[in-house]
């Protein structure tokens, strides 16, 4: 994917410290949900369901908008589709300046989806240009190296969110909300609502810095081939003939969802638990994911293949989701054990088996990716735009989960995980190997 010449050094370094950057953004802004959404829910006063619209508006936006994004790169061209990308992600973050100045939940929602559609931009722009800076054969090592960027801005998001915005909120829930009056309730969600402000509008300004930045930086447009060039209409034709392919989009629909169940429901399940230090709590699933991540550097494929970590990381998801829908909502012990010589406070029993899915959820992307697009040849690209579609199970799977919260409580729904990681574990096994539909 890359021109005959072997790039130097600083051909590559230097495009990876701006991607980096791009990738520690995009963590930054994705991440930031998982404590948004229980801050929304006591603000807008809504129900579990309602809460996880925020996940719903955020990720159907990769669904909409990846075509359009590929198209417009086809266009402008990356560096350029970067800069624009920024461009729109800063026009979402202000966007939540009149939502909370007014309090209005649809407004957070079209602003959450405005961000999420420069990210898809930015994810369709970054992902094939990390690629193809490099030698292919090291390719890997530089998405984990970027994986890495993206899940440790998931650890210091919520602990920013936390300083900044639930600093004092420890006494406000919805029953004391609903103990008040309606002009006191009104006076106290406003003052709430008002935090965010200040921290959007910063956001935003620090993403047209990094617009203006890439901009005037020196990248350069990437060299593809064939399998990196944007789709035509007729290479989807066809892409159905390729179970692996298939398999893998839905394998991803289904990872995105968990992951997206582990990382954002864990501070509103948290908080439900009474967990004081409940804003944190999604900063616990992404350091566990950073562990996976280093892992998989040290690991594949020198010791382990990535059907074997795909494998690996289904059976460990399948066994910590069995000890979130049937474990302890008290504390037993081995948490402390676990966390304490990090200096951690101690959670439940089954919070902390949500965050230990951050661990499983690691590879599973990196593995699904290059399995899924074995053998596509000239429709490569088409499989790719496919992928990337897959990642609407992030915005559906999650609302499932909140109305089976609302309807049979919220350490029940998580039941809802099991059939996800059993077929990720299929997809490991035998979806991934098959290469013609069995005939009928």
């Amino acid at each position: 994917m890359q021109s005959n010449t072997t790039p130097s050094g600083r051909d590559v370094l230097l495009p990876m410290f701006f991607i980096g950057l791009m990738f520690f953004i995009l963590g930054f802004v994705t991440w930031l949900n998982g404590s948004l959404i229980p801050f929304l829910k006591v603000v807008c006063e809504l129900s579990n369901f309602q809460a996880l619209w925020v996940a719903f508006a955020f990720y159907i936006a990769y669904t909409v908008m990846a075509l359009p994004s590929a198209a417009l790169l086809a266009r402008t061209g990356y560096k350029r589709g970067m800069t624009l990308a920024l461009g729109v992600m800063a026009l979402g973050a202000l966007l939540f300046i009149p939502a909370a100045r007014t309090g209005l939940y649809p407004i957070f929602l079209i602003a959450l989806f405005t961000l999420a559609s420069g990210m898809t931009l930015m994810q369709t722009a970054i992902n094939p240009y990390i690629v193809c800076i490099g030698p292919r054969e090291s390719a890997a090592l530089r998405i984990s190296i970027m994986g890495l960027f993206n899940k440790g801005a998931g650890i210091v998001v919520p602990l920013v969110f936390t300083a900044l915005i639930l600093s004092g909120m420890e006494q406000v829930s919805e029953a004391s909300l609903g103990a008040l009056d309606a002009v006191a309730r009104e006076a106290v969600r406003n003052d709430l609502s008002q935090r965010l402000v200040y921290p959007y509008a910063v956001m935003a300004g620090a993403l047209l810095l990094f617009m203006a930045l890439i901009h005037f930086s020196s990248l350069r447009e990437p060299v593809l081939d064939a399998a990196g060039a944007p789709a035509d209409a007729g290479s989807c034709q066809g892409l159905l003939q390729h179970p692996q392919l298939v398999l893998g989009a839905v394998t991803l629909f289904g990872y995105v969802g968990v992951e997206v169940i582990a990382g954002d429901t864990i501070s509103l399940y948290g908080h439900q638990l009474g967990v004081a230090h409940y804003g944190v709590l999604t900063s616990y699933t992404m350091g566990f994911m950073v562990l996976g991540y280093v892992l998989g550097v040290l690991l594949i494929p020198r010791r382990l293949s990535q059907r074997a970590a795909l494998a690996w990381s289904a059976g460990s998801g399948l066994v910590f989701a069995l000890g979130v829908a049937l474990g302890s909502s008290t504390d037993s012990g081995w948490s402390q054990a676990l966390l304490g010589w990090a200096g951690v406070p101690a959670v439940p029993d089954t919070v902390l088996c949500l965050a230990l899915l951050g661990l499983s959820n690691a590879l599973v992307w990196p593995a699904v990716w290059p399995l899924a697009l074995e053998g596509l040849g000239r429709h490569t690209a088409a499989g790719s735009a496919l992928l990337i579609m897959a990642i609407s199970g992030g915005a559906l799977l999650p609302m499932l989960y909140g109305h089976l919260a609302d309807v049979r409580g919220s350490q029940p729904a998580y039941w809802v995980l099991l059939p996800w990681y059993g077929l990720i574990l299929f997809y490991a096994l035998a979806g991934s190997r098959l290469r013609r539909w069995a005939a009928t």
